[in-house]
């Protein structure tokens, strides 16, 4: 279906009807906004920053659809909120179901300032839903959007423009609707943010050197070209420490896993081979630059058995 006929298929659908739109960071949500505020240009957005974005994550998304694009973009700042609600909890699927209750209560909050409100969309694809586990596919882990929504939510309707696609038919839909490629061809990014990337209890610092982490092997893996050959590549911080030298002493530092892989729809996955001389410059940067960082791994695992994400 063509980004013409998916927007006039929204018309008929939202018309009448007043909704808002959600937003992650992600380039699901981000795309879906697009094609739904061409649909609808009075619908509010709502970005949340969850304290678990990447670096400059949010400046971005604010430049390029609020200022770039006019549309009425909604910035919330919840990091103090979801991290309190995550504290102490290590379990990734309660990680996941916190999460996805919180951005809907945040969600709930918001279009109660605006009046009353009938739909919220979502940017869930259809790789979204078969991990989340249906009546064909074993669930494999619950998405923010899916398998994390409250079992009570107060909205009419859900809106999912995006459900039936994967990944790279979302993108080619980006591109139609003129969203820069920054966006649409940027690392994919889940719902759930860095706090699945953060392996046990999330807190602001370890968020802080993964955020540095990440972004050095993103900038690096850019620099090397590489980036336009890789589906997704990302860096998660370990829990456990190890034994280092540092200034000629001993450290006790974090490990950073690099993940990289190859894929046509998410649902399997090559991990994808970075030369050694990058891979040795990316480890170089984050041990001198991250002081809190010890150790970095290359993770060399394919999907199955592994998933692409840790969490």
């Amino acid at each position: 279906m063509s980004h013409l006929k998916k927007i006039e298929e929204l018309k008929n659908t939202l018309k009448g009807k007043k909704g808002i739109c959600a937003m992650s960071g992600g380039v699901d949500s981000a795309v879906a906004a697009a094609l739904v505020h061409a649909a609808c240009p009075d619908l509010v957005s709502v970005y949340v920053n969850t304290g678990l974005m990447r670096k400059n994550e949010s400046a971005e998304i604010e430049k390029v659809f609020k200022k770039e694009r006019g549309m009425n973009l909604i910035m919330v700042d919840a990091e103090e909120r979801f991290l309190s609600r995550l504290k102490g909890v290590d379990d990734p699927n309660k990680k996941r179901m916190i999460i996805g209750e919180e951005f809907i209560r945040v969600f709930e909050e918001e279009a109660k300032k605006i009046g009353a409100v009938d739909y919220l969309v979502q940017g869930t694809i259809l790789a979204d839903i078969i991990e989340s586990g249906t009546d064909k596919h074993k669930a494999i882990k619950p998405h923010h959007n899916v398998g994390g929504l409250p079992a009570v939510v107060d909205f009419k309707q859900l809106v999912e423009p995006l459900k039936d696609l994967y990944k790279p038919q979302v993108r080619e839909l980006g591109l139609a609707l003129g969203l820069p490629e920054s966006i649409v061809m940027r690392q994919p990014f889940p719902g759930p943010g860095l706090g699945v990337r953060v392996i046990g209890e999330i807190t602001k610092a370890k968020l802080d050197i993964l955020r540095e982490a990440d972004f050095i092997f993103r900038d690096e893996v850019a620099a090397a070209g590489l980036d336009k050959e890789i589906w997704q590549y990302f860096a998660v911080l370990l829990s456990s420490r190890s034994v280092g030298i540092e200034d000629g002493g001993r450290s006790y530092g974090y490990t950073v896993a690099l993940r990289a892989v190859t894929s046509t729809d998410a649902l399997s996955a090559q991990w994808f081979k970075i030369p050694f001389d990058v891979l040795g410059k990316i480890s170089n940067r984050i041990t001198s630059e991250v002081k809190e960082v010890g150790r970095v791994a290359y993770d060399i695992t394919s999907k199955p058995p592994a998933t692409i994400e840790w969490e």
